[in-house]
């Protein structure tokens, strides 16, 4: 038996599964150096190959033990903690890392703004210095559970007599914080899980911020290529849309047609090609922070989430016409794939628009993995204060 595997029995022992709180059986994860194991020691990890990750998690599942929860705090998870233990100070990897995989403080992300959306490095949220604080004013929008949310990463500008990728710095904010102010906006399926945010006068302190001034743009590029391997990657084959059409395939003769038949089969191909990209992404992630090639598995799967939940309809028609009646609705997460198939096709428009749209990741892997020319960017090597806006 291997030392991991030793560790995983020793948990299990101290801290029952069926008697233990969530929140209490994930700290203890986490100091055991389980909660990620290449995370260095002392800071959820061991310092072991990515990969070894999942042979703690079968464990743990095989023994019924509480899981992080990825749908109420994915940005925490998928996002901050990698970004804060890349980019953030030992007192700030101290602070955050343990609670956030504990689940006892979620995290969203303040990075899009009504003018500054696709183009992220055109934020005008502002950061001024006063003393050891930054006080920083401006709107931020379609932020996920920012209603539920203790803490944000932020993104804001804090020089515009530079060009507009070198003008910003990163930040961790707290939500409660007088200032914040969190509104919900209304999406197509009748909830609200999106927000916008206002930011008036709001403190940061300098101990809070992620990385050196001006590095905003190099922090905020590695949150939104690991944002993209958390919306991308997969290892459970059938995951997702493709696997709730493939179960109701199986189980209903009815909605079986020749027709249909040929266009499953080739979304099934399809999104079993993605998910093995998906384990070859994550395997060489074993060399370092993920690159622009993520930006591939997020195209993939945006497209593939669309196409499918489209398809789920057209085998069953009828799955459409039911739905509920627009109430408004403050998720608290959780996975859209409990929801019906209308929900599921409504909810699946969103996923070529976040976490970069799609006509962006075709530029990033024309660009930065193709190596094809550029578009031609007006603003370009010019102060940002100069920029028409």
């Amino acid at each position: 038996m291997s030392d991991l595997h030793e560790r995983v029995e020793q948990l299990l022992a101290s801290y029952d599964p069926q008697t233990t709180t969530s929140a209490e059986f994930l700290a203890a994860q986490f100091d055991q150096g389980l909660a990620w194991v290449h995370f260095p020691e002392g800071k959820g990890g061991l310092g072991l190959a990515r990969g070894r990750q999942l042979e703690v998690d079968a464990l743990l599942d095989a023994a019924g033990a509480p899981r992080p929860d990825l749908g109420r705090n994915s940005i925490g998870l998928g996002m901050a903690a990698p970004t804060i233990l890349a980019f953030g100070s030992e007192e700030m990897q101290q602070r955050y890392l343990r609670p956030l995989f504990a689940g006892t403080e979620v995290w969203c992300q303040l990075f899009s703004e009504p003018g500054a959306g696709s183009d992220l490095a055109a934020v005008a949220t502002r950061a001024v210095r006063d003393g050891d604080d930054w006080v920083v004013d401006g709107q931020k929008v379609w932020t996920s559970g920012a209603h539920n949310a203790d803490l944000a990463i932020l993104l804001a500008r804090t020089d515009t007599s530079v060009p507009k990728h070198a003008g910003m710095t990163y930040f961790i904010l707290d939500m409660t914080e007088p200032g914040v102010d969190v509104r919900p906006l209304r999406q197509i399926t009748g909830e609200a899980e999106f927000n916008e945010v206002f930011l008036s006068g709001v403190r940061v302190p300098d101990s809070n911020r992620v990385g050196d001034v001006g590095q905003g743009w190099k922090v905020a590029t590695t949150t939104l290529n690991n944002e993209r391997v958390a919306i991308g990657a997969g290892n459970v084959r059938e995951a997702g849309q493709i696997g709730l059409v493939a179960r109701r395939w199986r189980e209903d003769v009815s909605v079986r047609t020749p027709g249909h038949h040929a266009e499953l089969m080739q979304w099934w191909v399809d999104t079993e090609v993605t998910r093995l990209a998906g384990e070859r992404l994550s395997q060489s992630l074993e060399a370092g922070q993920p690159g622009p090639e993520t930006s591939a598995m997020k195209l993939a799967f945006a497209h593939q989430a669309q196409q499918v939940s489209g398809f789920a309809l057209e085998v069953a028609p009828e799955d459409g016409l039911t739905y509920h009646d627009w109430t408004m609705v403050r998720p608290e997460g959780g996975s859209f794939l409990g929801h019906g198939p209308g929900y599921r096709y409504l909810r699946a428009k969103g996923n070529s628009i976040e976490g970069g749209t799609s006509e962006i990741m075709r530029n990033v892997i024309a660009e930065r993995v193709l190596g094809l020319p550029a578009d031609h960017r007006p603003d370009k090597g010019i102060a940002f204060k100069d920029v028409p806006r």
